[in-house]
């Protein structure tokens, strides 16, 4: 992911996660909005990674949504954030 975006991800920003996972024909895509609590890369317990201490690093962003429910998001090549800081803003694509 590109540093720029990276470092917007702290602790009280207002984000917008569109997320799609496709299917043969058709993709099913899911938005989620709400406040940055964490961000950060954590290893899955997937044992057949072969990367870093062999296991699989995912971006992980936890969020706290209208309602106060906690969730975390493992964004991929297809998660488009799109940060809210009151103006306009510009989607972003992470990178691979």
């Amino acid at each position: 992911m590109d540093d720029s975006i990276r470092n917007k991800l702290v602790p009280g920003a207002q984000v917008k996660v569109v997320q799609q996972i496709a299917a043969r024909n058709y993709s099913w895509s899911s938005e989620t909005a709400g406040t940055v609590v964490d961000f950060q890369q954590k290893q899955t317990g997937s044992w057949y990674a072969h990367s870093k201490d062999d296991k699989l690093w995912l971006d992980r962003l936890t969020l706290k949504l209208a309602d106060g429910e906690i969730t975390t998001l493992n964004l991929d090549e297809f998660s488009v954030v799109k940060l809210d800081s009151g103006k306009s803003s510009e989607p972003t694509k992470r990178k691979s």
